[in-house]
C-alpha cells in the first residue's frame, strides 16, 4: 500500500477529515505511543495538577460490546438498563448476567456504572419490584437513576446505602427541587433537557454541594423530557413502561378536520392544497382549524391534530449537540456530561465518546474549543442538529420538518477491525459497501486517520476491488505497529449520503 497509514504526531487524537479528493501522502509509521487509556484516574468529577475541574463523560451502554467501546474511547461512566424498570426494555441486552459482568468490567477498568430503574411503575410492579432489585444491588453499581418517588422510597427504606440519582424524567427544573431531593438522600440530579445554560448556572449557585447531570447529546423527545403519550395512543405500547415506538418519527398526513353532525371530529375528503410556508409555531394567532393526521403505514385512521404546523413530520425533533458549551458547563461545574443513545450502534458510542473526550479535556486545560468537533459529529446519522434549550433559538431550529429518519453528508461507518492479522494484512469485519479508492478514515483508541484505500483482498488473497457489505471479511494493509483492538472504519463521503451511500 503506496500510501501507508501515518503514526499519531504527538499523540494528539487527529479529527481533521481529508479534504475532499485530497490523497493522504505517504509517511514514515513508526512505534505509536501507547497512550493511557482516556479518563482511566479516579473517576468522578475532578481536578488534576495544572487543570480545571474535569467533569465525568457518561456513555450510554445497550450492550456489553456498546459498553467497551464507549469506555475504549473515554468514557468514564456508563448507564445500562435493568430488566423490566427501565426505559428502554425493547432494546436492552442487559439481562441480570450481563449487568453483572458490565459492573465488574467497569470496576476493575476504575470506571463507574449506573443502572437505570426509571420506569413509571402500576401497582403489580410494587409488588416484585424489591425482589428483583435486590440482587442488582448486590452487583455493586455505583448508583441507580430513578424518577417515581414511590420507587426512590422503597429503595431508600429497603437499601439505605445505596446512591440514588434522579432521572431526567422527574423533569427537575429549578434549584428549589434540586434541595428537594437532596434532602431525601440523593446524590445526584439529572436535570431536565428544558433548561438555559443560566439556568444551569443559577441551579449550580444555589446548590452547590448537590452533583448534576446534563445531557449532552442525542435524539430529543418533543414531549417534555419524555413524557410522552404519543406511542401508547397509536400503538397501545406505553413509553413510560418502557415500550415507546418513536411514533414522533414516522410520516404522517394531514387532512383538514370538521365536526360531524353528533360533534364527533372527522376528516374531510377533500385534499389539502399544498403550500410552501414557514412553521409558525409560536409566532402567529392561534388557528380556528382542526387537522387529522394520518399515519402512511396505517391508511385510514386518522387521529385529531391541534397543533398549528406546516411540514410532514410535526413531531420529529432534531438531536441534541452541545459540544460548543463543554468548555461553559466545566466551568460551572456540572459534575457528569451525559450521551443518549442506548439503542445507538457501538460505533455511535466510540465516536461520541471520543469526540466529547476531546472537548472535555481540552475544556478542562484551558484550551479554546476545537470547532472540528463539530464537523466530526456530522459523520454520524442524525436527524439535523440543535443546541436544544441551552440557548434561546426560533422553533423551528429545533424541529425537523423534512425527513424522520438519520442521515450523514459526511461519513458511512464501513468496517469493524477484527484484530486478526496475516502479514501487513488486517481482517475487516464488513458493515457496509466500500471499494478500492475510497477515502476512508481509521479510528482507534488513540486517534484517528483519514487514508485512500488502494488495495484489499479476500480470505484467499484475491484481489477484491469492492467490499460487497455485512457479513463479508476483507484484508487490508495496515502498519504491524498499529494498535487495531477497538478500530473502526469509515467512508468519507464525496456528495453521497447515507440513504444513498453509492449515488452520484
Amino acid at each position: 500500500m503506496a500510501n501507508k497509514l501515518a503514526m499519531l504526531k504527538d499523540t494528539q487524537l487527529i479529527f481533521t477529515p481529508l479534504r475532499r479528493g485530497a490523497t493522504m501522502p505517504a509517511l514514515n509509521v513508526g512505534t505509536l505511543p501507547q497512550l493511557a487509556a482516556p479518563g482511566a484516574a479516579n473517576l468522578t468529577c475532578h481536578q488534576n495538577e495544572n487543570t480545571m475541574f474535569k467533569p465525568e463523560l457518561l456513555s450510554p451502554a445497550g450492550t456489553l460490546k456498546n459498553m467497551r467501546y464507549a469506555f475504549a474511547y473515554g468514557a468514564d461512566a456508563v448507564y445500562a438498563g435493568q430488566p423490566r424498570y427501565s426505559l428502554r426494555v425493547r432494546n436492552n441486552e442487559f439481562n441480570h448476567e450481563n449487568l453483572q459482568l458490565g459492573i465488574n468490567e467497569a470496576h476493575a477498568l476504575g470506571k463507574k456504572f449506573y443502572v437505570v430503574v426509571n420506569i413509571a411503575p402500576h401497582n403489580a410492579k410494587l409488588k416484585t419490584f424489591i425482589r428483583d432489585l435486590k440482587p442488582v444491588v448486590e452487583m455493586g453499581p455505583d448508583a441507580l437513576i430513578m424518577s417515581d418517588p414511590g420507587l426512590i422510597m422503597l429503595v431508600r427504606e429497603n437499601f439505605p446505602d445505596m446512591p440514588i440519582h434522579l432521572s431526567v424524567q422527574a423533569n427537575a427544573v429549578n434549584w428549589a427541587t434540586v434541595k428537594f431531593w437532596q434532602q431525601m438522600g440523593l446524590t445526584r440530579v439529572i436535570l431536565s433537557r428544558e433548561l438555559s445554560l443560566d439556568e444551569i448556572e443559577e441551579i449550580r449557585r444555589q446548590v452547590p454541594e448537590m452533583e448534576i447531570e446534563i445531557f449532552v447529546h442525542g435524539a430529543l423527545c418533543m414531549a417534555y423530557s419524555g413524557r410522552c403519550l404519543l406511542s401508547g395512543y397509536i400503538n397501545k405500547r406505553d413509553p413510560n413502561q418502557g415500550t415507546c415506538t418513536n411514533a414522533c418519527r414516522w410520516e404522517y398526513n394531514v387532512a383538514e378536520g370538521k365536526e360531524d353532525d353528533v360533534g364527533n371530529i372527522v376528516h374531510k375528503y377533500e385534499p389539502i392544497p399544498v403550500q410552501t410556508v414557514e412553521p409558525t409555531l409560536g409566532i402567529g394567532a392561534p388557528t380556528d382549524k382542526v387537522f387529522m393526521i394520518e399515519e402512511a403505514k396505517r391508511p385510514g385512521e386518522y387521529m385529531t391534530a391541534f397543533e398549528d404546523e406546516h411540514g410532514t413530520y410535526i413531531m420529529n425533533s432534531k438531536d441534541l449537540r452541545a459540544i460548543a458549551h463543554v468548555e461553559r458547563l466545566t466551568q460551572m461545574g456540572v459534575h457528569s456530561l451525559k450521551i443518549e443513545g442506548r439503542t445507538k450502534s457501538f460505533y455511535y458510542c466510540a465516536r461520541t465518546a471520543q469526540v466529547y473526550r476531546k472537548a472535555i479535556d481540552d475544556a478542562a486545560a484551558g484550551k479554546p474549543f476545537d470547532t472540528s468537533l463539530l464537523e466530526t459529529l456530522e459523520g454520524l446519522a442524525h436527524r439535523g442538529y440543535t443546541e436544544g434549550f441551552l440557548r434561546r433559538h426560533t422553533h423551528d431550529d429545533y424541529q425537523n420538518y423534512e425527513y424522520g429518519y438519520s442521515l450523514s453528508e459526511r461519513q458511512q461507518f464501513v468496517g469493524e477491525f477484527t484484530g486478526e492479522r496475516n502479514g501487513p494484512l488486517a481482517a475487516v469485519a464488513v458493515k457496509n459497501k466500500f471499494s478500492v479508492g475510497d477515502s476512508l478514515e481509521l479510528m482507534t483508541p488513540q486517534g484517528n486517520v483519514n487514508f485512500t484505500l488502494e488495495q484489499m483482498e479476500n480470505g484467499k488473497g484475491e484481489a477484491m476491488p469492492v467490499a460487497p457489505g455485512d457479513g463479508y471479511t476483507v484484508w487490508l494493509p495496515v502498519p504491524d505497529d498499529l494498535p487495531l483492538q477497538y478500530a473502526l472504519l469509515m467512508r468519507n463521503f464525496t456528495g453521497q449520503t447515507t440513504r444513498n451511500p453509492h449515488g452520484n
